[in-house]
């Protein structure tokens, strides 16, 4: 039996991975790539200590590290997923998409959150050709050019403010007549001498060649299509968390994210912790990420040993 068992092979798994197994816990970390979503980046500007690192250097610099550290405490199960996770008698039991069980006395939740995908035609077509999901990792790629941001929440907001630094112009397109973010967000970013909105309307094609060079906006409420000259597609209609496999042990939000305590990751069970994309924490990005899994793990560590 393992003292750790770490879901999810991201920022948040990777951390909790190295921390782990320089306290010598005995663990396990299952995921089904290690990396996490920014992996598919080509430019990563804000992880620290990288001025600008490839998704694709981003994930071996993790594989190096864990590697660096595992030794004979830490065992890495890649290319699998956890589908269920039970508790009995005080073990936690994992059970994963390829039907092998990892019991463990504790967990750290770190399994993350996917992206709600743009469902038009182009989209698919056009990811990380123009169509992006992610501005803080590829907003900087985009400077002088003119941009669309799809989404009138907080975070559509939130990402053209972000793109407002670099971009020509920023259109924001949004399904309703007015926006669901705060008050004072929307009156803040709408200020901005490049912000260019369009209410009341939805995407229905990404239009392109090699790369993005348009997008087609659909007016709901007379059908009327309009094209915008665009390079870049920026999505930001929602997340779904990877937390499936918790439901029934502990406590979710209203859209599936683990609830926990900000003081030190704990989430409703005894000897559960969360940390990352999967969790409610207002804010998601990789080095949040890692920086709450090392919370997480500093409070198991002292849990594991005052249970031992």
């Amino acid at each position: 039996m393992k003292d750790l068992i770490i879901i999810g092979g991201g920022p948040a798994g990777v951390a909790a991975g190295v921390y782990a197994a320089r306290k010598r816990l005995k663990a396990v970390l299952i995921a089904e790539e290690i990396g996490g979503q920014s992996t598919v980046s080509e430019g990563i500007e804000n992880w620290i200590g990288s001025v600008r690192i490839s998704g694709d250097d981003l994930k071996k610099s993790f594989k190096d590290h864990l590697n660096a550290y595992k030794q004979d405490v830490l065992e890495v199960v890649e290319g699998d997923r956890v589908v269920s996770l039970t508790k009995a008698e005080g073990v936690f039991m994992a059970t994963t998409r390829d039907g092998k069980t990892y019991s463990g006395r504790s967990v750290l939740l770190a399994s993350g959150a996917g992206r709600k995908k743009l469902m038009v035609p182009g989209a698919e077509k056009f990811e990380n050709m123009g169509v992006t999901y992610c501005a803080s990792c590829d907003g900087p790629m985009f400077s002088g050019q003119d941009v669309v941001v799809v989404g009138g929440g907080n975070a559509g907001l939130e990402t053209a403010a972000q793109l407002l630094a670099y971009a020509k112009s920023v259109t924001l397109i949004h399904r309703h007549a007015s926006f669901k973010g705060d008050a004072i967000t929307v009156e803040k970013v709408l200020a901005h001498p490049n912000m260019k909105t369009v209410l009341n309307a939805e995407p229905v094609e990404v239009l392109g060649e090699k790369f993005v060079r348009g997008l087609s906006v659909k007016d709901r409420t007379t059908e009327e299509v309009t094209e915008l000259p665009v390079t870049g597609v920026f999505v930001e209609i929602g997340v779904i968390p990877s937390t499936d496999y918790a439901k029934g042990l502990v406590d979710l939000d209203e859209v599936g994210r683990v609830i926990t305590d900000p003081r030190n990751q704990h989430t409703s069970e005894d000897g559960v912790w969360a940390a990352g994309d999967c969790t409610d924490e207002l804010y998601h990005q990789n080095n949040i990420a890692a920086g709450d899994a090392v919370k997480a793990l500093e409070d198991i560590y002292q849990w594991l040993m005052k249970h031992s």
